[in-house]
């Protein structure tokens, strides 16, 4: 009989229930309970599904007790980088190294992999026409990522108050942190993994929140900096652009950012090689492969591994309730400096731009363009702003890949 009840004590011991019970184990029950709400957001309220899912879930699965050890596991060690001619070790580094299922598929995160692959397939879906069509927007979708620089200075700044609570930001850090302020998960991602992977769940999960808050987020802020004469503004119908100019398109922007920037070559050359790829038209079937199978199987991927990072230990700490803070700021920020951009440009034309396009200059596509096109038929059912709106919403996704790169050449 005893050793029948050791049995049933010893098999309690090792199962995930008794996880709940040793020290610190309400703070997985916290992120269980974390997981669940993001699942809700996913399934019930459509909140970025399609990426907002399998990180909820890769959340959930990482805090079960002693699973975590199963899929998702790290560890480090010590990498010799150089010896000298009698046997001494001169150099060398502690590198991360993971396990595990998903530890495994995590490298494709921490080696820059899923996040260009994404780009490529985004390339691959997007039209460049209104851009091309009106390339003075262009400079909207720059104006918005001012947003980024200004979040990475109020970030440092905050280490710097005196203050005992606030966490002391460093510039990998904060750079991670402004990156969402361009409100392009993949480039978030991407610049955070190299540069601050101990924050990568926090921003990841931020920069999705915000990025499906922007119906609710970006109104406000285009109501308060415009006049309701300035939302009623109609634009001119853009030009019809050929193809030719949609295939130069590509071409030459990787010339152009590349040589400025070399850090954003990978992904402003995804970017562009998945549009040159639609645009050509000589090899269909690469491109629906692009714009669906791949564009899933790498979000799954992604999300999942994100997910696995958001342990209670890594997640659970003043510094991701100061990301949200920060994020939500920066995201702000973004869209106020594009509109206000809109409003210069409406005065240099002589009201010719309806400002509110310039919100849209952050990289939520197509989101930002749609929330911009509602707020102008608000004013004027016949008030058409779509396709105006989307040139700068796609010059958003260069300009914050190329934020990104100069943040990387900074910082790497």
């Amino acid at each position: 009989m005893d050793k029948f009840w050791d049995t049933i004590v010893s098999f309690f011991q090792q199962s995930g229930i008794a996880g709940f019970f040793v020290e610190g184990g309400w703070k997985n029950l916290i992120m269980i309970a974390v997981a669940l709400l993001l699942l809700f957001l996913a399934i019930k309220k459509k909140f970025e599904p399609y990426l907002l899912l399998p990180i909820a879930f890769g959340m959930l699965l990482v805090n079960l007790p002693f699973v975590g050890q199963e899929i998702f596991r790290h560890g480090t060690k010590t990498v010799i980088d150089a010896v000298s001619s009698d046997g001494v070790i001169t150099a060398s580094h502690v590198e991360t190294t993971y396990e595990g299922l998903f530890g495994f598929l995590y490298y494709g995160v921490k080696w820059g992999i899923y996040p260009c692959l994404i780009f490529l397939c985004i390339g691959a879906t997007t039209d460049f026409g209104p851009l091309i069509a009106n390339k003075k927007t262009m400079l909207l979708g720059a104006a918005a990522q001012i947003g980024i620089f200004i979040t990475f200075i109020g970030a440092i700044a905050i280490g710097k108050n005196g203050l005992g609570w606030a966490p002391e930001f460093d510039a990998k850090v904060a750079s991670s942190i402004g990156i969402i302020g361009g409100a392009d998960g993949p480039t978030a991602i991407l610049v955070t993994s190299k540069l601050a992977p101990e924050y990568l769940s926090s921003i990841a999960i931020v920069a999705y929140s915000y990025m499906a808050l922007v119906p609710v987020i970006q109104p406000p802020i285009i109501r308060l900096l415009t006049t309701k004469k300035e939302r009623a503004i109609k634009m001119e119908t853009p030009r019809e652009v050929s193809k030719r100019e949609k295939i130069m398109f590509p071409i030459i922007v990787t010339l152009v950012t590349v040589l400025l920037v070399p850090s954003a070559a990978p992904l402003i050359g995804c970017l562009m090689l998945g549009n040159l790829v639609k645009e050509s038209g000589v090899v269909p079937q690469i491109t629906e492969t692009l714009s669906k199978t791949l564009m899933y199987i790498i979000t799954i991927l992604l999300g999942v591994c994100v997910g696995c990072t958001a342990d209670a230990a890594t997640f659970l700490r003043v510094e991701t309730i100061l990301i949200f803070v920060l994020g939500i700021i920066a995201f702000s920020v973004a869209t106020a400096c594009g509109v206000l951009g809109g409003k210069l440009m409406c005065v240099i034309t002589k009201g010719k731009v309806n400002p509110m396009i310039g919100a849209a200059g952050v990289s939520a596509v197509p989101m930002a363009a749609r929330v911009v096109h509602k707020e102008g038929v608000k004013e004027d059912p016949s008030n058409f702003l779509l396709m105006h709106a989307m040139g700068p919403n796609v010059a958003g996704v260069i300009g914050s890949a190329v934020a990104a790169g100069v943040l990387l050449l900074l910082f790497a």
